[in-house]
């Protein structure tokens, strides 16, 4: 600690800029292997004694380092560096000991990249920055470790698991989405689904069944491909409705003709991030209404917000029962968990429900529970210890400051644009000329760094300009600036 003390001492501060060249030091010293995984840093007030400035300085250098992710701190202990922050002499020596991470396959540019790291032929380390992997190792250990003790100490029983879902499960939703999302729901109108896809799956089986045909669905153009699967999969046709900066283009659905259903994700669209105005949401709802389409709301990435007011869920708009609403833990604690669940409409003041939510809870139930029991023993405890609240305040911060580094390393780029920055885990980068993502992506890969490209996501060839689809939710700050500096030269060329 005393050699850190030492070098952190060294540093000539302006006193304009304190606090930036606390952490900028810090940065480097990370980045070249001085500090490594684990290794503690003085204390706020020994640092603050030796460089001569306010401890509040320090203190706030290291709130903004534990942000980008470099430090880990706990009140009333020393700071640490955090895991998965690793620098050249740290790699080098992880690279030659015989480990080899483990990657998801990819059938898209980066699988030959993919099958290298697996086969530890990969020359340079690897940077995953596809969409869809939130910080999973932020959640702090000792909450995880609780919540599966306490699954594991559920009592055995003879019984057939609960269609619908765990109850204790289904009331903890009910009650987070009192306070997260503005709508009251009852126990008996949710049900638990093996993930989003699982999801609309399920409602694309139940129309089928009530209206004796393949239910056609109205989807955003780009929009969830996963999705667009699991619709067509359980026997559904797909209509391509464009998305603009306000979201769905209300006008090109109103003029596609007759559907029956949309799957809309009106808080952060995904890919391209654009948020619908309230105003257009109840457009929407009284189209829907008049129309008797069914709306399903993928309520993607709503609990990271980065810039602007909240919006309300389309749920919490719902008067005449037409909203489906979708949720789940796959962004916010880990996808492998394949744990996520549908709310049910029912119009205000109705004692039962339409013929859509008993479609619905007859193919739950038909289907059975599809999510094991412990896994959702573990997900009560979390949420009614506040430990995912807890949780979810913490990884806020940390994508804040990963959203404000690529907003200021890619503004400085000619000809590059980086848009879906107002919330959620990944940024849609896009750029002028002839180049295709399959391109750029093939050159990221090549430098190691994994991307998805954002043709990938129309449901028609030509649909989407060229781009790139671009996750920073799993990654570290030096990561991040590594992949950020690939990406530039990908697209520059310099």
């Amino acid at each position: 600690m005393v050699r850190h003390l030492d070098q952190i001492g060294a540093i000539a501060v302006d006193q304009s800029s304190k606090v930036a060249g606390v952490v900028a030091r810090v940065r480097r010293m990370v980045h070249d292997g001085t500090l490594r995984e684990g290794d503690p840093l003085p204390s706020t007030r020994a640092l603050a004694v030796e460089l001569g400035v306010a401890r509040g300085t320090v203190v706030a250098a290291y709130e903004q380092l534990d942000g980008e992710g470099y430090l880990r701190t706990r009140h009333g202990a020393l700071a640490r560096v955090a895991a998965g922050v690793r620098g050249p002499a740290a790699r080098a020596s992880a690279e030659t000991g015989g480990g080899t991470d483990v990657v998801r396959a990819s059938t898209g540019p980066t699988g030959a990249l993919a099958a290298a790291v697996v086969s530890g032929s990969l020359a340079v380390p690897l940077v995953d920055c596809r969409p869809g992997i939130p910080a999973v190792t932020a959640i702090p250990q000792r909450d995880w470790r609780a919540a599966w003790r306490a699954a594991a100490s559920t009592p055995l029983r003879n019984a057939i698991a609960e269609p619908l879902g765990s109850p204790d499960l289904r009331a903890q939703v009910v009650a987070q989405l009192g306070l997260t999302r503005g709508f009251t729901a009852t126990v008996d109108r949710v049900l638990v689904t093996a993930g989003t896809s699982e999801a609309l799956s399920l409602v694309t089986e139940a129309l089928r069944g009530l209206l004796g045909r393949a239910p056609v669905v109205a989807v955003e153009d780009p929009g969830y491909r996963t999705g667009h699967r699991a619709i067509t999969s359980a026997g559904g046709s797909l209509v391509g409705i464009p998305v603009g900066e306000d979201g769905l283009d209300l006008d090109a659905l109103e003029a596609s003709g007759p559907v029956d259903a949309v799957l809309v994700s009106p808080t952060h669209q995904y890919p391209l991030g654009s948020v619908m105005p309230v105003g257009r949401r109840r457009r929407l709802l009284a189209w829907a209404a008049t129309t008797g389409t069914v709306v399903v709301e993928d309520d993607y990435d709503s609990e990271f917000r980065h810039r602007g007011a909240p919006v309300p869920a389309l749920a919490a708009l719902d008067v005449e029962g037409v909203v489906l609403h979708v949720g789940g833990f796959s962004k916010t604690l880990d996808p492998r968990l394949r744990c996520a669940y549908v709310v049910l409409p029912s119009p205000d003041g109705a004692a039962t429900g339409s013929p859509v939510t008993e479609a619905v809870l007859a193919a739950r139930r038909a289907r059975g529970a599809v999510v094991a029991e412990p896994v959702q023993a573990a997900l009560v405890h979390l949420l009614r210890t506040g430990a995912l609240r807890r949780h979810l305040g913490r990884v806020r911060r940390d994508y804040t400051h990963r959203r404000a580094r690529i907003a200021a390393r890619l503004g400085d780029v000619a000809g590059l644009e980086a848009r879906a920055l107002n919330g959620g885990l990944h940024a849609v980068v896009t750029w002028s000329g002839p180049t295709t993502g399959a391109q750029i992506a093939r050159r990221l890969a090549d430098a190691g760094v994994l991307v998805a490209t954002l043709e990938e996501y129309g449901l028609a060839p030509g649909s989407t300009p060229p781009g790139i689809v671009f996750g920073y939710g799993a990654v570290t700050m030096p990561e991040l600036d590594r992949a950020l500096d690939a990406l530039a030269t990908a697209v520059t060329g310099s």
